[in-house]
């Protein structure tokens, strides 16, 4: 029996996303068990709380993507640009899916029982700076902006691209608040560890 592309894809993108915020779970879990308390799961203050309202959006959409995307949709953001629906970029976009998941999961591994999805204000912290973090400073936003990038690829509509402006926009923020964390509590060794790193991407040049 032919298996339609289409489905495929539609296959990937749902199953990526269960498999992935599954393993932020199970993460989070793990690391509670290490440290005996809750790894900053929940959000704290209204900043903090309108953050994780934009990436609820951006999960739920992105787990609603496959059922909704269609060729000849009468709504522009959810119509399929048939330019891009070809076997080049059905492989491209799994590749890009799982150099993202890949990635994640180094991430947790130089970062150990470091690892937080909140900004921890009560506990100390330590500067990770092993595996992708030599380089960069959010290297677990860069993939999962990769892991989003291989969605938009595989099903190449409006609203895929929309779910990366909004997570890039969420990400910017609470990177830039940990970073201010950091900075005031790590002092000139965190300072000296931004002037050699990136934010998101790896610093080739003088910029931030």
């Amino acid at each position: 029996m032919q298996i339609d592309e289409m489905f495929i894809r539609q296959a990937i993108v749902l199953g990526i996303a269960i498999i992935y915020w599954a393993g932020v779970l199970l993460q989070a879990r793990r690391v509670r068990k290490s440290i005996g308390r809750q790894p900053n799961v929940k959000p704290r203050g209204s900043r903090e709380k309108l953050l994780w309202l934009g990436w609820v959006l951006v999960v739920l959409t992105w787990m609603i993507l496959p059922f909704v995307v269609d060729r000849d949709s009468s709504y522009a953001l959810l119509r399929l640009q048939p330019s891009m629906l070809n076997t080049a970029g059905l492989v491209l976009g799994l590749i890009l899916v799982l150099t993202g998941y890949a990635g994640t999961h180094w991430c947790y591994a130089s970062m150990g029982n470091t690892w937080r999805i909140g900004i921890d204000h009560e506990h100390e912290t330590n500067l990770v700076t092993r595996g992708p973090y030599g380089r960069v400073r959010h290297p677990i936003y860069l993939f999962q902006v990769v892991i989003l990038t291989g969605v938009a690829v595989l099903l190449p509509t409006p609203l895929a691209l929309l779910i990366i402006a909004v997570h890039l926009s969420c990400v910017w923020v609470k990177a830039g608040d940990e970073e201010a964390h950091l900075s005031s509590t790590l002092g000139q060794e965190y300072l000296d560890y931004c002037s050699r790193t990136g934010r998101l991407l790896p610093r080739i040049t003088g910029g931030g």
